[in-house]
């Protein structure tokens, strides 16, 4: 059994040779669609990466499988980031169901996050659906100094407190604050409240 940690998770692999041919294959497209996006030649890649022309070459056709060096002196001469070579690209368009959604729930249930869009490393920001039955509420603690909270009512109405001063916030309307601080949700409405919530993290 081969375990594998990738952000912090493990990923278990029952056959090595498995793993690797497919981690080769990604870093072989990711590579070659990265070189052919910047018209780069595979000379120029060699001399800006301090890697072969011969190496880059079988790379690009999963025939080679490189050190962890080799992607290091890839990344860094490609001024790129290594998990873009080493992770499978995101397509340029997704569709997220809603059924599909591991939904988070608080406040016995009556506060409900489906979390269509989560934190990545190459975006800066967070994407959520809330719905807050009658009398649901969350004390949210502070987020890292920076980080804003945009949200938008959809329907019914949201109560917000941000350093124990009140806003309401009725379908159609929308707030922005500073989320580092203390700030809480509340539903004092007669009917469900849906919104939309965008968490933007600083750098």
């Amino acid at each position: 059994m081969l375990f594998i940690l990738h952000y912090g998770r493990y990923i278990v692999h029952s056959d090595r040779s498995v793993f690797m041919e497919e981690i080769n294959l990604i870093i072989a497209k990711n590579l070659k669609n990265f070189r052919e996006s910047k018209k780069l030649s595979l000379e120029k890649v060699a001399e800006l990466t301090g890697v072969s022309k011969t190496m880059i070459g079988q790379i690009e056709r999963g025939e080679s499988s490189p050190t962890i060096t080799t992607i290091w002196k890839i990344a860094n001469g490609l001024k790129i980031s290594f998990t873009s070579l080493i992770n499978n690209p995101q397509p340029d368009t997704k569709v997220i169901s809603k059924t599909d959604i591991q939904i988070l729930s608080e406040d016995n249930g009556k506060y409900q996050v489906y979390p269509y869009f989560p934190f990545e490393d190459n975006r800066r920001f967070e994407v959520y659906s809330v719905e807050i039955e009658e009398g649901g509420s969350l004390d949210a603690d502070s987020h890292r100094e920076g980080t804003e909270e945009f949200i938008t009512v959809f329907e019914g109405e949201l109560t917000i407190s941000v350093n124990s001063i009140e806003y309401t916030i009725k379908s159609g309307n929308a707030i922005r604050f500073k989320a580092d601080r203390a700030h809480s949700y509340y539903n004092r409405g007669k009917t469900l409240a849906k919104l939309s919530m965008i968490i933007y993290y600083p750098v």
